[in-house]
């Protein structure tokens, strides 16, 4: 069981404000010179920690990369800033956590346990097995999140508010409550949260210490009501406590003596920078190669990792299905799919990806002319590429099996040039606020799929349009940056 026993209060640092995550807003790579070159990152939570004005927030991240850990060691006790290296104006401490605990922590428990417990990813008959290789990577998941709480401890100024992000963090809140009682602390779930009967495939000790852990934290926040209300369920079933449930308002979890309040903020696209960004040249460019090849034919878009939980494979399948049962589409659509690396280092990502390949190619032969190439697939990642396709879309497939969000389903109605509609798996977070505007299909159900496909390819331009724009302004009601200032509030 992880050790949260209470340290003497240190004397803490000066950050008033505090962000710790897996992934920090900078990534190095070591050139061939051995000199580091700095990419700067995006996403919501670098716009969102762009919205607080206090010059002494840290944001406290993992070295992922030699690069990295090299970078971490050469700047005092890991502060990127204090280095001179161009963090975007943001401190930053980067943690040299040792490259063999890291990986058990992020490949074995994070990515391989964590992430596929939440999703449901399991073929229950043959996985999961925890045994001694399990019971090593879960010491170094303890260590690992240690690392953080102990430099979360240190940056802290008396009574600062920290803000924990994600499935990597799960154990931070307590372990950081045991060294800084001051502080106010909020973990943020950017991933579905499972029910008790899956969730409970956990040991019984690592189930404990992982609700235990989050509970440690003022606020545990989710994407969804569905998620909130799926960890609330677990901790009556694993841990015996007490929840409230209000209709309006934040959820309640009373565990030995402490309340934690349980809310939710549904985090949305970042209107103004993708619109902005869709119309560079770069994007112009890219859009004006994809139209070449598609012609004047209607674009169904998918953008994806090639993550388990994406269901690519049954998306080519219900796009197939599609093909073989409506000839009327065949010459008049094209598939532009575009399924990115993600986490190779695992093999049943890198068999996924291989099979997603092997359906694509199948799709092309079976029905591919001289003049007509059905489907375009890219594995290569391509931002720019990627926002031309959102430009260019009639239809966006987004159908995961499960998914905390999904943000591309947000991001294409606001981006869409001629307005596209939505097939929206009802698995997908983002359903709980688009799916009144979307076209809802059980994403294993490859015929029903099909069919949605083919309602979407139908739907009247008036109609798509005026769905498009009401799919855009639910997808934009919670920027980053408010997404964030929200959590930051809720904790006064």
């Amino acid at each position: 069981m992880v050790q949260t026993e209470a340290h003497p209060d240190p004397a803490g640092g000066s950050a008033p404000i505090l962000v710790a995550s897996n992934r920090g807003p900078v990534s190095f790579t070591v050139e061939d010179d051995g000199s580091l070159s700095l990419k700067r990152g995006g996403g919501g939570l670098v716009s969102g920690l762009s919205a607080i004005e206090d010059a002494d927030a840290v944001w406290v991240c993992a070295a992922l990369t030699e690069g990295d850990r090299t970078a971490a060691r050469l700047a005092p006790s890991g502060r990127l800033d204090r280095a001179g290296y161009d963090t975007g104006g943001q401190a930053v401490r980067m943690l040299d956590i040792e490259p063999g605990t890291f990986a058990r922590a992020y490949n074995g428990v994070a990515n391989s346990t964590l992430w596929f417990v939440h999703h449901l990813l399991y073929n229950t008959p043959t996985a999961p097995t925890f045994d001694d290789r399990f019971r090593k990577e879960w010491a170094s998941y303890e260590a690992y999140n240690t690392a953080f709480a102990d430099a979360l401890a240190e940056e802290a100024a008396p009574g600062a508010t920290v803000l924990v992000q994600d499935y990597h963090l799960t154990l931070v809140p307590a372990l950081l409550r045991a060294r800084r009682p001051d502080l106010r602390i909020g973990h943020f779930s950017h991933t579905p949260w499972a029910p008790p009967e899956y969730y409970r495939m956990l040991p019984d000790d690592v189930a404990r210490d992982v609700l235990t852990g989050v509970l440690g934290a003022d606020r545990a926040a989710f994407l969804t009501r569905r998620w909130a209300e799926a960890f609330a369920d677990c901790c009556e079933a694993v841990l015996g406590a007490t929840t409230s449930r209000p209709a309006d308002g934040d959820l309640t979890v009373l565990h030995q003596g402490r309340t934690t309040r349980i809310g939710v903020h549904g985090l949305g696209a970042d209107a103004d920078f993708l619109r902005e960004r869709a119309h560079r040249p770069d994007v112009d460019s890219r859009l004006a190669g994809l139209r070449e090849a598609v012609g004047d034919r209607k674009v169904v878009v998918r953008v994806d990792r090639t993550e388990l939980s994406k269901n690519i494979v049954r998306g080519l399948l219900a796009y197939r299905h599609l093909l073989r049962t409506r000839p009327e589409w065949h010459d008049r659509v094209v598939h532009v799919a575009f399924a990115y690396p993600s986490r190779h280092d695992l093999p049943e990502y890198r068999e996924y990806t291989a099979a997603v390949q092997r359906v694509a190619q199948e799709v092309n032969l079976e029905f591919g002319t001289e003049r007509w190439q059905p489907l375009i697939l890219h594995v290569q990642d391509d931002f720019p590429r990627s926002l031309a396709a959102y430009r260019l879309a009639d239809v966006a497939l987004v159908n995961p099996i499960r998914d905390g969000m999904n943000l591309v389903a947000k991001e294409i109605p606001v981006v869409s040039d001629a307005g596209c509609a939505l097939v929206l798996s009802r698995e997908a977070g983002a359903y709980a606020e688009l799916g009144a505007d979307s076209i809802t299909v059980n994403p294993y159900d490859v015929i029903a799929t099909a069919e949605a496909l083919h309602q979407a390819l139908s739907m009247p331009t008036a109609e798509r349009t005026d769905r498009c724009k009401r799919l855009a302004a639910a997808a934009t009601a919670l920027p980053p940056q408010q997404w964030f200032l929200d959590q930051l509030h809720a904790l006064d």
